[in-house]
């Protein structure tokens, strides 16, 4: 049997390992930045010149992006040109966006299915407090889209799956501006607030009950009346969420 000489890694090389591994356990947003390089240095007990090195090998492998006096941003696995020009399709063609929707059912339906299996105690947690805030909105009839963007990527990051995460995230940061325009033109009144807290509280159990059946069936139901809310308020504009409709 031939051996190989063992080769210490380089220190930049430890750091960019660390840094990749939070970023492919969902502990970083796409589009969140990591602490600046001073910070980095210091968790590290090393020199700046390091952490730079190892910052440049992760913009190398296209996980982050780092900006001049703007820090260093971490990148979608699945995100690139194209993520950009399906939101810029979404918002001039809304036949585009249910077109998004639909994919949701798809994918969403299997995330509650796999965050039912694999949600920790902490990610249950949160899903849990996002719930209890979209609950305590129902009073004064305070709109909860952001907690409801933040419920769907909570879920998805509770799979534990990095890829499942990234791609729900930037669908969601394409569908952003779509989703606010549907929930403020066509949830109006108290009992669709009350309505959508229930679906919302209903996949919330069956992923704390550890149903992965009933975590897929409440989500495609809560999707597939969605989609419906979302037809009438694409409808109701004409096909068009361009300037034109506005």
């Amino acid at each position: 049997m031939k051996f190989k000489p063992i080769k210490p890694k380089k220190v930049s090389t430890q750091i960019a390992d660390q840094v990749r591994s939070s970023i492919l356990a969902g502990e970083f947003n796409p589009g969140e930045k990591l602490p600046p390089e001073r910070e980095l240095a210091e968790m590290f007990g090393v020199s700046r010149p390091s952490v730079r090195e190892a910052l440049n090998m992760l913009a190398a492998s296209g996980l982050v992006e780092t900006h001049q006096g703007g820090g260093t941003v971490v990148l979608s696995l699945v995100e690139n040109v194209a993520g950009t020009a399906l939101s810029e399709l979404i918002r001039i063609d809304g036949d585009r966006a249910l077109d998004v929707v639909e994919v949701r059912k798809g994918m969403e339906s299997w995330t509650a299915w796999y965050a039912a299996t694999r949600a920790l105690p902490e990610d249950v947690r949160k899903i849990e407090a996002v719930v209890q805030g979209m609950e305590a909105n129902l009073n004064g009839l305070k709109g909860s889209e952001d907690l409801d963007a933040h419920f769907h990527i909570l879920i998805a990051r509770s799979t534990h799956n990095v890829v499942w995460f990234h791609m729900m995230q930037s669908i969601f940061d394409a569908m952003q501006e779509f989703q606010r325009d549907v929930w403020r033109a066509v949830y109006l009144t108290a009992e669709d607030q009350q309505l959508l807290f229930e679906h919302h509280r209903r996949i919330f159990e069956k992923i704390r009950d550890k149903d992965p059946e009933g975590a897929r069936d409440a989500m495609l139901e809560h999707l597939t009346f969605a989609q419906k809310r979302c037809s009438a308020y694409v409808s109701m504009m004409g096909g068009s969420l361009g300037p034109a409709a506005s």
